[in-house]
């Protein structure tokens, strides 16, 4: 009986301390960790809604850049930080759902070690090559690889773009050669400059090189043509059936933090999407915002994982 009574006044005392922190938070700046090169797509939206963020919570929301390994390094970081809530990670479809299915042992649980705080925004890929290439279409391109078999290739900086071209490649037929990158933003100049043949990559980083002509977009992978992009095809319309791809991307923070502190970041997530002057900034990337609770979010990295782990599966893709 000691040992219970003691037990429960030990588990009050923690539930207690979580409270307080809850109620304090924040009283430091809080960090957006980005497993991504800057320039990238998640290092534009983090940088977008952190000032927002510190606006609200009163504190200094910094994003920093902890590139590579398919943003393993990223997400291993944030998930043996502390769980107050001062260091979040900008976790995309890639690191959460996609390196389960590619990797046999991650230093990371998606679902154990973190708890979700909410969706940001969704969106589509779009095909594109560097605009000295001479193709204008999906099948121009196709052609163009299938004559060449062993002369093209593509860039991509994280398991999502890797997946989706590998099912573009298994649709097609053709024999593109993967070619890693730490940052979308890397993957699209090594197009530009001729040095990879294409990238199927995140809108966001891509939009100016697409405004500017450097860069040209055969194909979207949506089921409609995106309103960002009106002129840009659905695979489909390009003739390659069965290759749509939207990935997401989302706030999380380890495992164990604080439910208020949750809730605290969630309700800034879904605050600041909702703003109209953030809508329109996240529309004009090829973005959807969402927002979201928790639990949903949690809902579409279990059936993402499930989905992905099959297509690695059926293409063979290992990244060990």
């Amino acid at each position: 009986m000691a040992r219970l009574l003691a037990g429960i006044a030990a588990l009050a005392a923690a539930l207690a301390a979580a409270g307080a922190l809850a109620q304090d938070y924040p009283t430091k700046p809080v960090r957006i960790i980005v497993g991504y090169t800057p320039g990238g797509g998640n290092d534009l939206i983090a940088r977008l809604i952190a000032p927002k963020m510190a606006e609200s919570l009163g504190q200094p929301v910094l994003v920093e850049n902890r590139p590579g390994a398919q943003s393993i390094i990223a997400a291993e970081l944030v998930a043996r930080s502390a769980p107050d809530g001062y260091t979040v990670l900008m976790g995309p479809t890639g690191p959460m759902t996609m390196n389960p299915a590619t990797y046999a042992k991650l230093p990371y649980s998606p679902t154990r070690d973190f708890a979700p705080v909410s969706m940001i925004g969704r969106f589509p890929l779009l095909l594109c090559v560097g605009a000295a290439l001479p193709v204008r279409s999906v099948k121009e391109l196709v052609e163009y690889a299938k004559a060449r078999p062993n002369g093209v290739n593509y860039a991509s900086s994280a398991a999502a773009f890797q997946l989706a071209t590998e099912l573009f490649k298994q649709r097609t037929g053709t024999s593109f050669a993967h070619i890693p990158y730490k940052g979308s933003g890397d993957s699209a100049n090594a197009v530009i400059a001729g040095d990879v043949t294409m990238t199927i990559a995140d809108p966001p980083p891509i939009t100016g090189a697409l405004r500017g002509g450097t860069l040209r977009a055969l194909a979207v992978t949506a089921a409609q043509r995106h309103p960002a992009y009106p002129d840009v095809p659905t695979m489909a319309e390009a003739g390659v059936a069965d290759v749509e791809v939207e990935l997401w991307m989302a706030l999380f923070v380890p495992a164990g933090t604080p439910a208020p502190i949750v809730r605290r970041l969630n309700e800034e997530v879904v605050r600041i999407v909702r703003l109209q002057e953030m809508r329109e900034r996240l529309n004009g990337l090829g973005v959807d915002p969402v927002g979201g609770t928790s639990e949903e979010l949690a809902r579409v990295v279990a059936r993402d994982i499930e989905r992905w782990s099959a297509v690695a599966k059926a293409a063979n893709i290992r990244n060990d």
